[in-house]
């Protein structure tokens, strides 16, 4: 009962945000380019990219390391909390039970955080790029505590 909440809870914030996004708004005449675009230099764009970073520089790697001891954290925290007779409320208890399964998909997660961070690096957005692990790092790690902070449910 309580999967099928969140299922309908998560459904209904999808679908109240659908009617705000577009992927192209319609050509307005105020819209328009004029003919007279000056495009940069080529000697800009490439002052532009310098100004980057390479993906795999010393602060992604702290921090794609955080994320995956972040994981790892969760992934004891929650055995933890089965084994004092909890439930899991994000996975069903039979993924979380089955070690290595729940394993895999801790590993998955830290490599779709590391993905989402190369996509933003790729596209120029590099705050964008940090913040995906900071966040993921911060969620993951508070949800730990969280599944330690829980009291036994079994006597």
């Amino acid at each position: 009962m309580l999967k099928l909440r969140m299922i309908l809870l998560l459904a209904l914030a999808m679908l109240m945000g659908v009617g705000k996004v577009c992927a192209q708004a319609p050509a307005t005449e105020a819209q328009t380019p004029s003919p007279s675009v000056v495009f940069p230099a080529r000697k800009n764009l490439t002052k532009v990219r310098t100004q980057g970073h390479r993906f795999w520089d010393k602060k992604n790697d702290w921090l794609f390391a955080g994320v995956g001891a972040a994981r790892t954290l969760d992934y004891f925290s929650t055995l933890n909390m089965r084994r004092r007779g909890d439930r899991e409320v994000l996975l069903t208890n039979e993924i979380v039970d089955n070690h290595a399964a729940f394993a895999a998909i801790e590993v998955a997660g830290t490599g779709v955080s590391i993905g989402a961070s190369y996509l933003f690096h790729h596209y120029g957005r590099h705050k964008l790029e940090r913040w995906t692990s900071m966040v993921h790092f911060g969620l993951a790690t508070s949800g730990a505590v969280r599944n330690y902070c829980l009291k036994t449910a079994h006597p």
